[in-house]
């Protein structure tokens, strides 16, 4: 890779989060890692309460890009065919025509994706996975770039349905939004007193643009110690006593497709080790399972399976031995 898409990555990176922080407010890291997930072309999975500026940062980071955007409100009625589309009869043409759903998008927002039913949630499963969709026998390509994000609420459990191991694992990393500082509430409330800034925020960026970064960041070199640190980290997950379920072959790959990604938005040519513990939490978190052990829980402070996950992620970082050599070509 030269240094002129080198540059080009960080630049067009850099372009977008100030364009998204015209109306998001301290959210560099998250609007980075979402556009991790864009260049990989995975999904990822926002879970946060309510308030946080889920759907706005989709919303801004879709204009931003100049793509399609399309939210769906999951709920308990919600069918298949609502998401992928149907065949319907045309009486003029005489025939059966495809209409298709809110699936048929760049970036699709999966509003409170817990809400719908196991049927409805796997009806997903081939978009997420193929980037297509099959309807009566017939299958419709998805236009690139596709991008499922879905959110969830961690602190609600009535009228849901949790997501499979088998549907986490279709998401490329989880993120949480996280309240805002005091500081930056301020600058919330300042910078929506009179308007909402995403009705006029503008594109900086092209779908071409974004095709040829995800090309770039394929071709982002990884040392051969990298690939063993990345390896060794998984493979704990499935030797440790904390976790049940470690993360699968899929998760690996991801993981260093992620790392790539993220090598090229900062700027580098080459992967380091900075840049798989960056990415061990959000990646790989959400693909395990872990034991509801007290150690893992704070005295009195609520936490959920995924803050369980990340604390044992954390004790595999510190534990594997981490690589030190120089790792450019």
């Amino acid at each position: 890779m030269d240094s002129q898409a080198q540059a080009s990555g960080n630049s067009v990176c850099s372009k977008i989060i100030n364009n998204v922080n015209q109306v998001i407010v301290g959210k560099d890291k998250q609007i980075e890692l979402l556009m991790v997930a864009i260049l990989v072309g995975g999904h990822v999975l926002l879970e946060d309460v309510p308030g946080t500026g889920k759907t706005k940062t989709a919303r801004a980071l879709a204009q931003s890009l100049k793509l399609d955007f399309k939210r769906v409100q999951f709920t308990i009625d919600l069918l298949p065919s609502d998401l992928t589309g149907i065949n319907y009869y045309d009486r003029s043409a005489e025939k059966f025509i495809f209409r298709p759903g809110p699936l048929f998008t760049n970036i699709l927002l999966a509003d409170e994706i817990n809400r719908a039913t196991a049927r409805t949630q796997s009806s997903l499963l081939e978009c997420m996975e193929e980037k297509q969709v099959t309807v009566d026998g017939e299958t419709h390509v998805l236009p690139p770039p596709f991008l499922v994000i879905a959110t969830q609420n961690p602190i609600e459990s009535q009228g849901t349905f949790p997501l499979p191991e088998a549907q986490l694992d279709r998401f490329l990393m989880q993120l949480t939004m996280n309240y805002p500082t005091h500081d930056e509430s301020i600058e919330i409330l300042k910078r929506f007193a009179t308007d909402d800034p995403l009705t006029t925020l503008p594109a900086v960026a092209t779908p071409e643009e974004i095709f040829a970064m995800q090309q770039e960041a394929k071709k982002v070199f990884v040392a051969d110690a990298l690939y063993d640190y990345a390896t060794r980290i998984v493979e704990e997950t499935r030797n440790s006593s904390q976790i049940r379920v470690g993360a699968s072959p899929r998760a690996l790959l991801a993981y260093v497709a992620a790392a790539k990604a993220l090598a090229l938005l900062r700027g580098r040519t080459f992967v380091t080790p900075d840049d798989f513990k960056r990415l061990a939490i959000p990646v790989l978190a959400h693909r395990i399972s872990v034991h509801a052990a007290s150690s893992f829980a704070e005295d009195g402070a609520f936490t959920t399976q995924h803050d369980m996950a990340a604390k044992a992620i954390k004790a595999i970082l510190d534990k594997v031995d981490c690589p030190t050599e120089d790792f450019s070509h």
